[in-house]
């Protein structure tokens, strides 16, 4: 094309986003995956279009982080129904300047002739981006108070950045972290987002380009990641000032939301933010979201409408905000959480001018936890979902607000927000789980002794096998203690890794030696738990005790020698083991079943290389049937209660077991969480669950721990 724009083609001559690449008199603006060629004095102007960028570099990790987060947010969309029936409208004013400095940041009243933004900040907030695009450091504050809409409007922000990036990969991706499990006393933000990356999406975890560092910190060290940190209020008590001054000295570009009092408190001088805050909606704003969608005329004189529905009470709270019932609605009715839960709970027949007319429900407070109370019962009692019938689980909905009220229970206990898997059940203080583990894990070996041959038919046997069961559950329940202690938090972390076939000499020279010095330290308590329990036992029937001193040697070098095995078959084992480098995000499950399988492998070798060797000895000493037997034997107990040292082996002892017994939680567990999640009460962050609101959470919590019986509303239908 000569001499201008081709009229086919998009104009692509003004400045627009993307990159500029020079190269002598050429200039090469990419826009939309094209390339616009400027010759240097405008008499040609080709525009060619850009192959994308390569799989296996930065830009090429990015845009398949976009893809991953873009599915993520359309799976939530339908989740959460934030489109169902229309979106609510959010509304925002500036932060104050005691706060958030928008002094270099063309944001607020004070930027003065710098100001960029023609948006009024006191209407609708329509797009949250066109905000942050005038944010000139990357940053930008948003404050809102509880069920203020703070979710909503990052997930919106989100889309809509996704929507803008263009295909060259060079836009950063916008990525949700929930703040509410990070510690910035022990782990710098910019760690604890590159861990985050790596948890939930696999592929970034993976070498890098320089084959030194991983996709993931190339991504935030390239600024390819924007961090989209919800929740700064619900990191733990006394952390908010330190954690504050990280996030003040980073240079990742990022958005943070929190309610008001969490970031007064920690502030002392103003942030280098632009800052925002939510405010309240009006009453016309809840009306298109709560009337029917065939109601179109708004009456507005009195006896012109039913004393029913939404329409009469909307009206009536329009005609007479001063009476107090109108006014403690329409004050609930300010935040987008108490209109959607509005709306979810007076439907199906339930007529909501119970809510004016109930003396139960005469304050905001008790207006607000009938809300709350009746979300789960409401949850239950429909079931919106595209899974075929056989699949639906009919879990009852006082069975299912228990088991939710523990989990909230939970999540509170442990001052966290997040439901990870591998640390349910760890509530419960470590001694109980070391007795759970403890008896579990003796247990399971006992039957495989019993079930042994020869075992069990005479009385001294069956008291010897008595003996192992104690030895056994005593030593295994001791390990899982002090492997509790060693772990931040008390719980296993999951394992990234998976079983491939193939070398990797590096990675066992790596590790090799620490793994075989964890097997010989777990191998040495087990044999000295163990030898002292046969010790006391022979010096109570009157043993010399020379013979009680030789029974605990003998026993402690059995351990050392189990451990020698074990931490010798791990570390071998390294080379076999490889990154999970899907290209799609994990879901919880799927971080589980990955877990399972390789646990399932590790302890299989470890039995395998332990039973083998005690049995040759056996063998050695006696004879080869006998050592055929213990070796099968030794070889499976050892494989069973090293699998509860793990974080799927726990799962299963506490989760799977243990909680549903105590009825706690229901048997299946991931079917509940899922099923949860399906029917809006949970939803997903990454790799774990959370509840919809922190709010919800925190009224489940208080119910299940008085024991209360929610004010539900099923006398309405």
């Amino acid at each position: 094309m000569n001499g201008g724009t081709d009229p086919q083609q998009p104009d692509h001559t003004g400045p627009g986003p993307g990159s500029v690449r020079s190269g002598g008199d050429r200039s090469v603006h990419v826009r939309d995956n094209y390339g616009i060629i400027n010759t240097g004095d405008n008499a040609r102007l080709f525009i060619e279009p850009l192959a994308p960028p390569a799989e296996n570099s930065v830009a090429g990790k990015a845009n398949l982080l976009a893809d991953r987060v873009s599915d993520f947010l359309k799976r939530e969309e339908e989740q959460l129904r934030l489109w169902d029936p229309v979106p609510l409208p959010l509304r925002c004013r500036p932060v104050p300047r005691t706060l958030a400095d928008g002094r270099h940041s063309g944001l607020g009243p004070w930027a003065g002739a710098e100001a960029v933004l023609p948006l009024d900040l006191e209407g609708p907030l329509e797009d949250l981006a066109v905000v942050y695009e005038g944010t000139r450091p990357g940053r930008l504050l948003v404050l809102g108070r509880a069920g203020s809409g703070k979710t909503i409007l990052i997930r919106r922000f989100a889309k809509a950045r996704l929507e803008a990036r263009t295909p060259t990969g060079e836009a950063p991706v916008p990525v949700i972290f929930s703040l509410g499990s990070w510690n910035p006393a022990t782990t710098p933000l910019r760690d604890w987002l590159i861990g985050r990356l790596e948890r939930d999406y696999p592929f970034l975890s993976g070498a890098g380009p320089d084959g030194a560092t991983t996709w993931a910190e190339a991504l935030i060290g390239a600024d390819r990641v924007l961090a989209i940190l919800d929740g700064f209020d619900e990191i733990a008590d006394g952390l908010h000032k330190d954690a504050l001054r990280d996030l003040t000295t980073t240079t990742v570009p990022l958005l943070m939301t929190s309610r008001r009092p969490e970031i007064e408190d920690a502030v002392k001088t103003p942030m280098f933010f632009a800052g925002i805050e939510l405010t309240d909606l009006t009453l016309d704003d809840s009306v298109d979201y709560l009337m029917p969608a065939s109601v179109t005329a708004r009456r507005t004189e009195a006896g012109t409408t039913p004393t029913t529905g939404w329409e009469y009470v909307l009206n009536r709270l329009r005609l007479h905000p001063d009476e107090p019932a109108c006014a403690n609605l329409s004050a609930v009715l300010t935040t987008p959480l108490m209109v959607t839960l509005a709306r979810a709970v007076y439907s199906s027949g339930r007529d909501p001018v119970r809510l004016l007319t109930d003396e139960k429900l005469s304050t905001r407070e008790a207006l607000e936890d009938h809300l709350l109370d009746n979300f789960v019962p409401t949850a239950y009692a429909r079931f919106l979902s595209h899974r075929p019938v056989t699949k639906r689980r009919p879990w009852r909905s006082e069975r299912a607000q228990d088991w939710l009220g523990y989990l909230a229970g939970h999540l509170k206990q442990l001052d966290t927000h997040d439901i990870e898997w591998w640390r349910l059940g760890t509530a419960m203080s470590l001694p109980s789980r070391m007795l759970v583990s403890g008896v579990m894990t003796g247990l399971a070996t006992g039957t495989v002794l019993a079930l042994a041959p020869g075992f069990a038919t005479r009385r001294e046997t069956a008291f010897n096998l008595l003996l192992h069961v104690l030895g056994f559950g005593l030593a295994f329940g001791l390990l899982h203690g002090v492997m509790s202690k060693l772990r931040v938090g008390g719980a296993f972390e999951p394992s990234r890794m998976r079983i491939r076939i193939r070398g990797g000499s590096k990675r066992v020279k790596e590790n090799l030696l620490p793994r075989i010095c964890g097997g010989l330290a777990g191998g040495l308590v087990f044999g000295v738990v163990y030898g002292l329990g046969l010790a006391v036992y022979f010096t109570a029937l009157g043993h010399p005790w020379l013979v009680v001193v030789l029974i605990f040697g003998e026993w402690s070098l059995v351990g050392l020698g189990v451990g020698l095995g074990a931490g010798l078959t791990l570390g071998l084992m390294t080379g076999v083991e490889a990154l999970i480098e899907t290209k799609s995000s994990v879901s919880p499950s799927d971080l589980l079943n990955t877990n399972r399988t390789t646990v399932l492998a590790q302890v299989l070798a470890m039995g395998l290389t332990v039973g083998l060797g005690y049995g040759t000895v056996v063998a050695t000493i006696n004879n080869p049937t006998l050592g055929v037997a213990s070796g099968l034997v030794t070889g499976v107990m050892v494989a069973i209660g090293a699998c509860t040292l793990t974080a799927w082996g726990r799962w299963v002892v506490l989760v799977r077991i243990w909680l549903p017994l105590t009825g706690r939680l229901p048997r299946a567990v991931n079917a509940f969480l899922d099923d949860a999640y399906e029917r809006g009460v949970l939803r997903r962050a990454g790799a774990v669950y959370q509840f919809r609101h922190a709010r919800l959470r925190d009224r489940l919590a208080e119910a299940h721990g008085h024991h209360e019986t929610p004010t539900t509303a099923t006398g309405d239908r």
